[in-house]
């Protein structure tokens, strides 16, 4: 889900969580209309997302990558990502989220 122009990637923003099961339909209906839409149109791009089958790890890894700093405190200064994250938990439990230098591959 990068743009057509290539990026190099410096950062990625990495949520973690788990989705109430009464909320599911609502949950994939936000991301996908919503909240991924929203998150690249300020620059920061989806790049992975996981389902967590087995272990005691949070069932989904959402991972957005940008090749600048400013792009994410942009991001967490906006008030809509204040909304959007609001809105997200009303879907999700046990939600973290984390910044890491950029490294090809899985990540916690």
């Amino acid at each position: 889900m990068l743009p057509s122009q290539h990026i190099k990637p410096k950062y990625k923003l990495i949520l973690t969580y788990n989705i109430k099961p009464d909320k599911q339909d609502q949950y994939y209906r936000y991301m996908l209309g919503d909240f991924v839409p929203a998150v690249q149109k300020m620059g920061v791009y989806m790049h992975m997302a996981w389902h967590m089958a087995y272990g005691d790890y949070p069932m989904r890894k959402i991972e957005f990558v940008t090749e600048t700093a400013d792009a994410l405190h942009q991001l967490f200064l906006s008030t809509e990502w204040e909304e959007m994250e609001s809105k997200l938990n009303r879907y999700i439990s046990d939600y973290q989220r984390k910044v890491v230098d950029y490294r090809n591959g899985f990540q916690l």
